[in-house]
């Protein structure tokens, strides 16, 4: 599950500043740094241990990023999901529910603030997020739902795979969502998904490259 962005304008604002869009069951976008693929095929997607996103979600978002960082200041700022509000202003608390480093079976609760719009009044979310797969250093899978005052994710699935790349790190990421309520508009809900994954891949760029580059003077 990603983080909610915030209103329809802002999300408008935001694609057009960054993302050339084109709707395909939502939204396809590319950017100097980004990628992304909007369709119901999965080929060519991210995948942790051979598993990939929802293959039947009719809400889903593809994105990358290079980022100029080690593969292990990467990994540590993604998987220590208690450290997500240092660094992601739209994380409001996260808190493991179990304990050591995460792996498959570990679960982890996370909140996120969404502002009203014609499909959720303001709220809340509290998503409950639990691994499936994780390979060290490589990709992790996992899922689980987001639920509000007035507002429901049945299922979010993300993947994440991260490849050394030249001294850098290519990070990419898919997401897909289901539920009656967000698949009451496939494009609005896919313009969510897309730009709150947008803005958590701008944000572990910005800290990794920024905590690369302290440790380098």
């Amino acid at each position: 599950m990603t983080v909610f962005p915030p209103t329809w304008p802002g999300i408008k604002r935001m694609l057009a500043a960054s993302l050339a869009m084109t709707t395909i069951l939502g939204v396809l976008a590319t950017s100097a740094h980004a990628s992304t693929q909007s369709s119901g095929a999965n080929s060519g997607a991210p995948r942790c241990a051979g598993e990939s996103v929802d293959p039947n979600a009719k809400i889903r978002y593809r994105t990358e990023a290079v980022i100029d960082a080690s593969l292990r200041t990467v990994w540590k700022l993604q998987t220590d999901v208690e450290r997500w509000p240092s660094w992601q202003p739209p994380v409001l608390t996260s808190r493991r529910l179990d304990s050591g480093p995460l792996r498959a079976g570990s679960s982890f609760r996370w909140t996120t603030p969404v502002q009203e719009t014609h499909l959720n009044p303001a709220t809340t979310l509290v998503v409950t997020s639990t691994v499936h797969q994780l390979q060290r250093q490589k990709c992790v899978r996992w899922s689980g739902p987001a639920v509000g005052e007035g507002l429901r994710i049945d299922e979010g699935v993300h993947v994440w795979t991260f490849t050394e790349v030249g001294g850098r790190v290519l990070v990419r990421t898919e997401e897909t969502w289901r539920g009656r309520q967000v698949e009451a508009d496939v494009e609005f809900a896919t313009a969510a998904l897309g730009a709150g994954l947008e803005v958590w891949l701008r944000d572990l760029k910005t800290t990794a490259e920024r905590d690369c580059d302290r440790h380098r003077r």
